[in-house]
């Protein structure tokens, strides 16, 4: 039988339990929309995003239009392949001198005027080169020396355009914005060798530089129509921003950024020359400008394969990133015992859709863990990393390629890398700290009345 004591106990938790269901219920939160996990197009939801990825779509057509035709003149007026790679690094070496100057004026100056300065100044460079072979009186020291202006330009137009690109989109549409910025490289990959083998063929040489010099007039119009009041999170270039805390040290001291930087740079040396060897290939299977440009398009389509790949991603980690390094190396090998070229273009494309994928990678994950105010110097060290090792291997494959062989010089971009890779992997586990408990996992829980210190792993008995 209960007693008086239980009765008054149950009346009073009715009572509460009675008041409790009495109260209205707070109103429940609206439902934010989620955002797809897979967006590969969010980023074309901005209109200026639109506009540069026109612009930058032309005007990256008509830059393999040139390089195609570039190297092929080159070719020609030497019968020396080590010229090509001598004019590829003098194109890539000025990110050497010039790429942290590029970033530090991505992040004091207006980025869309310095595009529009750089696109203009890009522009007059390709009508002088293509005067100058239209009218016969064209050298292979002409061409090195308009190489170097044009890395120059590049050197300053790199990390201005790729930090511009993140200020155009908001920060969940970042991989996608990245991923289809890269697109437009590889879509020009894609369709300027065709264009300037064609016109090479037809019409020679002169009339691809003269087509690229016409094509930046696109370019220049879409900067001029973006509207910079329309941009997401405007981030205006300050003094502030150029002494934010930590400045260029917090950027080699955090392994999250100089581990990809590092693992891009080991792979540019060897993968920013495969045009060259591609060249070499080309001529000593006899099959002219048309297999050097069936080369370049099948790798280009690859390309394109691992940009929507790379579209679809919300994340990368420095354990994918060797995944995809070590497909990239496994690739060059794969291609290196191809026996014919029509088995050779197959793994190409291969080589095409492995590389894009690590290199949009490295990219998202420089970017997204940097801050707004060192960005632009973020790429700046990022593409002084990756054209700087790109500019010393030109020089190195060429001469591999003319004493070796392209068949040589294939293997090592693979097998170099892989090497790299596997010490850059090892010094990631030997680096690793100590697995801590988190702070918060030794409390008891609330309620109980006590609540133990919080201690680590190691302090346990």
């Amino acid at each position: 039988m209960p007693n008086d004591g239980d009765t008054a106990r149950y009346r009073r938790r009715s009572s509460v339990v009675t008041r409790a269901a009495d109260r209205p219920e707070p109103p429940s939160p609206r439902p934010r929309p989620s955002i797809p996990r897979r967006g590969r197009l969010a980023a074309l939801h901005s209109r200026n995003f639109r506009l540069l990825l026109l612009g930058q779509t032309v005007a990256t057509i008509g830059m393999w239009t040139q390089r195609i035709a570039q190297d092929w003149l080159v070719l020609s007026l030497t019968g020396d392949a080590t010229a090509v790679g001598i004019t590829t690094a003098l194109q890539l070496a000025p990110m050497l001198v010039f790429g942290l100057a590029g970033g530090w004026i991505a992040d004091h100056y207006p980025k869309r005027r310095v595009l529009q300065a750089t696109q203009a100044a890009t522009a007059a460079l390709a009508a002088t080169l293509a005067v100058l072979t239209l009218t016969g009186h064209v050298t292979a020291w002409h061409i090195q020396l308009l190489a170097a202006g044009l890395g120059i330009i590049a050197a300053i137009d790199q990390p201005v355009r790729l930090a511009f690109v993140t200020d155009l989109v908001e920060r969940d549409h970042l991989y996608s914005a990245i991923s289809l910025n890269s697109s437009t490289y590889q879509l020009g990959a894609l369709t300027g060798p065709a264009v300037s083998g064609a016109l090479i063929s037809a019409v020679g040489p002169g009339w691809a530089f003269a087509l690229n010099a016409v094509s930046y007039a696109v370019p220049l119009i879409a900067f001029a129509c973006i509207d910079p009041d329309r941009l997401p999170h405007p981030r205006p270039a300050t003094r502030a921003a150029a002494l934010a805390p930590g400045g260029m040290r917090a950027l080699v001291r955090r392994p999250e950024i100089w581990r990809p930087i590092a693992l891009a740079g080991a792979f540019s040396m060897f993968t920013s020359s495969l045009p060259v060897t591609l060249s070499a290939y080309a001529r000593t299977l006899d099959i002219g400008p048309s297999g050097y440009a069936m080369f370049t398009f099948v790798v280009a389509l690859g390309s394109m394969l691992g940009v929507l790949i790379a579209a679809g991603r919300t994340r990368t980690t420095m354990h994918g990133l060797t995944w995809t390094g070590c497909a990239v190396a496994a690739m060059y090998l794969l291609a290196t015992a191809m026996p014919t070229p029509w088995s050779l273009a197959c793994a190409l494309a291969g080589v095409g859709m492995a590389t894009t994928l690590l290199f949009t990678a490295v990219n998202a994950t420089v970017q997204v863990a940097v801050g707004t105010e060192l960005r632009g110097r973020a790429m700046g060290v990022y593409l002084l990393v990756f054209f700087g090792c790109g500019a010393l291997g030109g020089p190195l494959i060429g001469a591999i390629n003319q004493h070796l062989g392209p068949r040589i010089g294939l293997a090592l971009a693979g097998a170099v890398p892989a090497a790299a890779l596997l010490l850059l992997s090892l010094s990631h586990f030997v680096g690793r700290p100590a697995a801590v408990r988190p702070s918060g996992a030794s409390r008891r829980p609330s309620g109980t009345g006590r609540e133990s210190t919080p201690h680590t792993r190691s302090q346990l008995p």
